[in-house]
């Protein structure tokens, strides 16, 4: 791939500075760049506005050449079929990349960790097929970091992380809510969402947080906890859309459908503009309003919480939340007081701030807990003061903006004293929005968050060793369209009159078809085992667990390769963390190479895979484990494994990943199946270890076992029905 496209390569010799081509990354929720869904679900929030804005906002900085914003595509007739469109322009320089990620449908992000291998493989094939290698990968979310993760190892490029939210704190907020363990597994699937994230804060260059509450109590829950690789960079706020009122509110359709609720609409308003969840504490503000005979006189409540057309067709959650509200409102019959539109607009919410200051109202987020409150930021830009609960992000907007007061979010008397003293006091109330003005100007522009943002992406990239990109390299055989590779001891040996059937079928289709093997085996090891077997040399052989890479006629080994996976590799640190635990022995050193350690585990007596990790984790070791047959633990780099290694040579040799045939048998063999190729579990494979690949549509489960399995899989693909052997 090259570095940069002939238009970006003359805008640097322009411009004299390197400007930079970065890849956001954030698969769920519904993304495009015009009029947000913002509230029609959980996973379309404030993470989605912060995207788009943030990509419109680096596309317009003089130091960056391009920005893409890989996302998922949806073909869904339940949404816009804009989120089908595979492109779409935010700015000259910034797009939305909409690519495929699994079945079709808009499905909440809970279900979408099996298919995020697919996405990867398609974000890489993009990359391939546009000629680039991005200068920094940023991803969002844990299900962003895991795509993020992959694509970092295999170009070789920095990665910087978002989390946005994180399993552990949602975890324990869930069981304090009452929540059992098994339900919250169920449906969060959040063992996997904790454990991508712990590989994100291993792998990733620079995080960065909205707070400093956010590193220390959010990311010190975790053990690979790094707070010098962490940095506070507040979102900005999109000023030419949110500012002072200009008159023209009331002749907005907003300010009409208020209208339809409120007897005197001219009053103050209290504004409070949520998604309809339980943790944003909507009923609690509600019954304060409803409790104060004080706060009632003095000004109208308005709640905008999402878009419905029918509660009894939302969420579980969110059908409570309105039910809720509704049968409060009639319990301190608040009708006449209290505005709760149905549905609105994103051009709707500007005009509402821009009315509640225009009112001289204030603005309200009594959520439990506000990692942030971009929303908080958006009201200050419309001059508008604020009152928030006393968490995280609102200590910080206050501090800086000094344009509101911080509340007890369970206390109804410190809510309505807050929002009194605002209301009250004209004079306090025009300094209040004065301040926020000019604090966001200061701290939460656009403007001033990418100059933060750029800055700290160039620092990152001086001081980080990057490897040259993967650059596609033809093969000898121009007849070459397709491959198979193989584990070797589960799936090659154990049957020699399948093996035997099985080699003849890649003799015959050897000038189509690439044979690889892919083994645990050190290289010397595999040589001797596949002389005994009368295997012969492979076009590409993968040894140590995808750490070393050679290929036909010569064994030549892949340096480039060898270089790419000793990011971060500390094997002698890694020998000390584990060298006291029970239950664990290294192997003799035969069995080790330079990028493998291997141990004996015996399963009464050792800690199981996720504390070893955990220890690693804590002494901000970074490298991937591999458990085999429940008794062989394999460490090797970060960047290594079959299914890294399988997509290096998918890409030297010009195959696409959907072209090959993989056949496994054990838990190391597992990344080599998820994802864009063709797999296949032998019959006589580790039940346990790969049960979990039973619901993916692309791996087949033979009924046979060894090489037999294999065969069986060509057949049921037709693999092989399409070679042309007409080159031989």
């Amino acid at each position: 791939m090259n570095q940069s496209s002939e238009n970006e390569s003359g805008a640097e010799e322009n411009t004299g500075k390197r400007r930079l081509h970065v890849i956001l990354i954030s698969v769920h929720g519904l993304i495009r760049g015009e009029n947000l869904e913002l509230g029609r679900d959980a996973d379309t929030g404030g993470q989605i506005r912060y995207l788009v804005e943030l990509a419109r906002a680096l596309g317009e900085h003089p130091d960056i050449a391009r920005v893409d914003l890989l996302t998922r595509r949806v073909l869904d007739s339940a949404v816009s079929a804009v989120y089908a469109r595979q492109e779409e322009t935010l700015s000259g320089t910034a797009r939305i990349i909409r690519l495929e990620c699994g079945e079709e449908s808009y499905i909440p992000k809970e279900q979408l960790w099996d298919c995020l291998d697919v996405f990867a493989d398609n974000a890489l094939q993009w990359l391939r097929e546009q000629a680039l290698t991005p200068d920094v990968i940023h991803s969002h979310y844990a299900d962003g970091g895991y795509v993020g993760i992959r694509l970092s190892n295999l170009l070789g490029v920095p990665l910087v992380h978002t989390g946005h939210s994180l399993g552990r704190v949602k975890r324990r907020r869930l069981l304090a809510n009452g929540l059992k363990r098994d339900h919250i597994e169920a449906r969060y699937n959040m063992s996997r969402r904790i454990e991508a994230e712990e590989d994100i804060l291993g792998a990733a260059e620079l995080v960065i947080t909205s707070t400093n509450q956010e590193i220390e109590q959010q990311y010190g829950l975790y053990d690979h906890y790094q707070p010098d690789k962490m940095q506070v960079i507040p979102p900005g706020t999109a000023l030419d859309n949110f500012y002072p009122p200009d008159g023209s509110e009331r002749d907005s359709a907003i300010y009409r459908e208020l209208g339809r609720f409120l007897l005197e609409p001219e009053r103050p308003i209290v504004l409070a503009l949520s998604r309809p969840d339980t943790r944003k504490n909507i009923i609690t503000l509600l019954e304060a309003y409803g409790e104060s005979r004080e706060l009632q006189a003095a000004a109208n409540l308005v709640i905008i919480a999402g878009n419905r057309e029918d509660i009894r067709d939302l969420e579980i959650e969110a059908q409570e939340v309105l039910t809720e509200i509704l049968l409060t409102l009639d319990q301190f019959d608040l009708y006449g007081k209290v505005a709760y539109p149905k549905t609105h607009q994103q051009v709707d919410v500007p005009v509402l701030y821009r009315l509640a200051a225009m009112s001289q109202g204030v603005f309200i987020n009594p959520a439990l807990t506000e990692p942030f409150g971009l929303t908080l930021i958006e009201a200050a830009a419309s001059g508008l003061p604020i009152v928030a609960t006393e968490d995280g992000g609102p200590r910080d907007i206050t501090a800086n903006c000094r344009n509101g007061y911080l509340i007890d979010p369970l206390d109804k008397q410190d809510i309505v004293k807050a929002l009194l003293k605002v209301l009250s006091d004209a004079s306090a109330w025009r300094n209040l929005s004065r301040n926020g003005l000019n604090g966001v100007k200061q701290y939460y522009s656009w403007q001033a968050h990418t100059q933060v943002y750029v800055s700290a992406l160039q620092s990152l990239l001086a001081s980080t060793k990057t490897t040259p990109p993967i650059t596609p390299r033809r093969r000898a055989s121009l007849y070459h369209d397709r491959a198979i590779f193989s584990d070797l001891d589960q799936n090659l040996l154990g049957d020699s009159e399948s093996l035997a059937d099985f080699l003849d079928v890649m003799k015959i289709y050897r000038k189509c078809t690439t044979f690889g093997i892919a083994t645990g085996r050190r290289l010397d090891s595999a040589l001797r085992i596949m002389k005994r077997y009368g295997i012969p040399q492979p076009d590409i052989l993968i040894t140590s667990l995808g750490t070393e890479i050679c290929y036909a006629p010569r064994l030549t080994r892949d340096r480039a390769w060898a270089e790419h996976i000793d990011h971060l590799w500390k094997p002698r640190a890694i020998i000390r963390a584990l060298g006291d635990l029970p239950g664990i022995e290294l192997q003799s050193k035969i069995e080790h190479s330079r990028f493998k350690i291997s141990y004996y585990i015996d399963p009464g007596q050792a800690p199981g895979l996720d504390e070893i990790n955990s220890i690693l984790h804590q002494q901000e070791l970074t490298a991937n484990t591999f458990l085999s047959f429940g008794q062989f633990l394999d460490i090797v780099p970060v960047r290594a494994s079959k299914g890294f290694a399988l997509r290096w040579c998918a890409d030297q040799w010009d195959i696409p990943l959907e072209n090959m045939l993989v056949a496994g048998g054990s838990g190391a063999d597992e990344d080599m199946m998820r994802g864009n190729t063709m797999a296949v579990v032998v019959a006589n494979r580790h039940n346990e270890e790969l049960s979990g690949l039973v619901e993916y549509e692309n791996i087949y489960f033979a009924k046979q076992p060894c090489a037999a399995g294999i065969l069986e899989a060509i057949e049921h693909y037709d693999f092989l029905g399409s070679c042309d052997l007409s080159g031989a």
